[in-house]
């Protein structure tokens, strides 16, 4: 293991030390401070000020500490590390879903991802969400069958109802399921002036089953065909 990998596992491996060159990386911190915004021990602040020393991360300036340029350096690269390594897990069960055959397509778009899929004992996750989205949007434009479980249609229905903007593409199999659900409430909703409705037979890609604009938020749906699991 060279210097280099000593030094990431150095930080890594002590969440305190992180935590406080992630603090002095925004300001200067005396030491009563470092552990107020740390949660870190006297002893463990002492430590942890006297290693950054010795690397020429830090500086006293008077009762407070700072980063030095090269601790300024260290911090940017370090926390510019975690947050894609924190991206890199985000993304890798999902990534199969993801659309790398889009012209332009960067890992970057999705650095602030939102990932629900359905646990081991806990299925439901991803309804979850899709309700959570519809209870606080305005508008939804999609495709597909993200907008289909029973579980989400009642909301949906609701908030068309209430005015919500609506602009949908369903297969026919999949909306007369849909109606057949509740063929009153999806009467009403679907009669809306606001609910604006289109058929297509052979929608694209079963891979992603759903694709949906939701305000500013872009919703992507995935299905597993091994687990039949959204």
């Amino acid at each position: 293991m060279g210097p280099a990998i000593q030094a990431i596992e150095f930080l890594a491996r002590s969440e305190h030390r992180v935590a406080t060159l992630e603090a002095l990386t925004d300001e200067q911190y005396d030491r009563r401070e470092l552990r107020a915004v740390t949660g870190a021990s006297d002893p463990t602040i002492g430590r942890i000020i006297r290693d950054f020393e010795d690397r020429s991360w830090i500086v006293r300036n008077g009762p407070a500490y700072e980063l030095t340029p090269l601790g300024a350096f260290v911090s940017g690269r370090f926390l510019a590390l975690r947050e894609g390594m924190r991206t890199g897990e985000t993304l890798r069960e999902v990534w199969q879903w993801l659309p790398q055959e889009m012209e332009g397509f960067a890992v970057e778009y999705f650095e602030d991802a939102v990932v629900a899929y359905p646990g081991p004992n806990y299925p439901y996750t991803p309804i979850e969400r899709v309700t959570y989205l519809l209870e606080s949007t305005d508008s939804i434009r999609g495709l597909g069958t993200t907008i289909y479980k029973s579980g989400n249609l009642d909301v949906f229905c609701q908030r068309v109802l209430d005015g919500m903007e609506m602009e949908y593409i369903y297969s026919p199999p999949i909306l007369e399921a849909i109606v057949d659900w509740n063929p009153e409430l999806t009467a009403q909703a679907l009669a809306c002036d606001n609910c604006t409705l289109y058929l297509h037979d052979a929608l694209p890609d079963d891979n992603r089953c759903g694709l949906n604009i939701m305000d500013e938020c872009i919703g992507i749906c995935g299905h597993d065909p091994e687990t039949a699991q959204l």
